[in-house]
């Protein structure tokens, strides 16, 4: 790693400097980047979990429901068009907020679209419909993520990405929790339609986002491509890789556990729709919030790395909750705290993962540096479905979820051998 001379030093985010966050002046900004979290959080349960219940109650197979996590796709390759982003700039609303106010209206629109099909009728243009929704989720979340990383200061980190947390988790549990409620309740169609409603209305909090400072797009598109790659593995130099393999690892145990988490809780404890929804809503909703902004406080109270360690270990033991829901049936109780726990601790390692990758970008390329990070930290997410899918007959759903709690130690072992660089990497805003 290159030397940084003393002055691109800043305030660490370890620091107890959250008065100075969230002080008068500075609410707004924090208050935006939380509201474009829940914007960014949003549509991704559609194409997923949500679309599969759709999937699950028009009763088609585990196999074919397990290729449905590919729909996501786009989040694991959305480093390859981010430098357009970087380069580009659209005539209306500034260098990331046009592109994150045309993202948005795509989304609701193809939303919108989806809620007038059914899988048993037209499944492929449901999935095809899916597929334009993650690519525009995807191109919103490059433009946001590089918004945030330009407006954010590092002293902001900390309660910055907690309310961007807690905004990403309850639009989650919105179009996950709440949207399994009304389906019940209205019906698939209602569900989709409520749901891009919201993502139209999102346009108006772009709107009125603060405009982060010298946004000035890159001088040419060689610069826009190449730059960005050659100035994080010139500045990192052989730890870039470490870097490039713990976004894929850290997290990895959570989108296992996850990638067939709704069709186990629908088809073995034999959950409602409703039940589903409600305990989400309750505790999830809850959990997840209260997880999120933890975080925050931890990451300004805690150095990152004991921080990463410790919250990457309690997000693996929770994925050993799910087999007492083997067991148990459609225990209420049991689901509560399960799904409790899972999103409590997962809020809290997500806070700090991202204070991780916000840490590792350069500002001047931060579209395509963090979606390359930020790309990488989905593969799991994506691609573990249809794997998933094949394990589980295999194995049975106890000893899946046993693999997948084991699937954290590459990640803990990994953050362990980073220790040094990420005490550096904390401390440093590169420009």
């Amino acid at each position: 790693m290159t030397n940084v001379s003393p002055t691109t030093r800043r305030t660490p985010s370890t620091m107890p400097t959250d008065g100075a966050a969230i002080a008068p002046g500075r609410r707004w900004r924090i208050l935006s980047i939380g509201l474009l979290g829940f914007a960014s959080g949003l549509p991704l349960a559609l194409t997923n979990p949500t679309l599969q219940a759709w999937f699950t109650t028009a009763g088609l197979s585990l196999r074919d429901i397990g290729w449905i996590t590919l729909t996501g796709t786009a989040y694991v390759f959305k480093f390859l068009w981010a430098p357009l982003l970087d380069r580009f700039q659209l005539p209306w609303l500034g260098r990331r907020r046009g592109w994150i106010a045309l993202m948005q209206a795509i989304c609701g629109c193809a939303l919108i679209a989806m809620s007038f099909h059914t899988p048993q009728k037209a499944a492929a243009m449901l999935v095809l419909l899916a597929v334009l929704v993650a690519f525009s989720s995807a191109t919103q979340d490059i433009a946001y993520d590089a918004h945030r990383t330009d407006l954010l200061r590092p002293e902001e980190r900390g309660w910055g990405i907690a309310f961007m947390q807690g905004g990403y988790r309850a639009a989650m549990l919105v179009s996950g929790a709440l949207a399994l409620i009304l389906a019940d309740h209205l019906g698939w169609a209602w569900v989709y339609r409520l749901m891009g409603a919201l993502m139209l209305a999102a346009i108006l909090v772009t709107a009125t986002s603060p405009e982060a400072p010298d946004e000035q797009p890159t001088r040419s598109f060689a610069e826009a491509v190449v730059q960005p790659f050659m100035d994080f593995f010139q500045r990192y130099g052989v730890l870039a890789l470490a870097w490039l393999a713990l976004m894929v690892l850290y997290k990895l145990c959570d989108a296992f556990a996850l990638s067939l988490s709704t069709t186990f809780l629908l088809r073995v404890p034999q959950f409602s729709l409703t039940q589903l929804g409600a305990i989400n809503k309750t505790f999830g909703l809850a959990a997840g919030l209260c997880g999120a902004l933890a975080g925050g406080w931890v990451v300004t109270r805690m150095r990152l790395f004991p921080a990463l360690l410790l919250l990457g270990v309690l997000q693996a033991l929770v994925n050993l909750g799910y087999i007492w829901l083997v067991h148990s049936g459609p225990d209420l109780l049991a689901l509560a705290v399960v799904v409790g726990a899972e999103n409590f601790f997962s809020g809290l390692g997500s806070t700090a993962f991202v204070v991780l990758v916000t840490a590792l970008c350069n500002v001047r390329y931060s579209a395509t540096q963090y979606a390359l990070l930020s790309s990488l930290a989905a593969v799991g997410r994506v691609f573990l479905g249809p794997l998933a899918a094949w394990l589980v007959p295999q194995v049975g759903w106890s000893n899946f979820f046993a693999i997948t709690a084991l699937s954290a130690l590459p990640g803990l072992l990994l953050i362990c051998a980073l220790r040094r660089a990420i005490g550096r990497a904390e401390l440093v805003r590169p420009h």
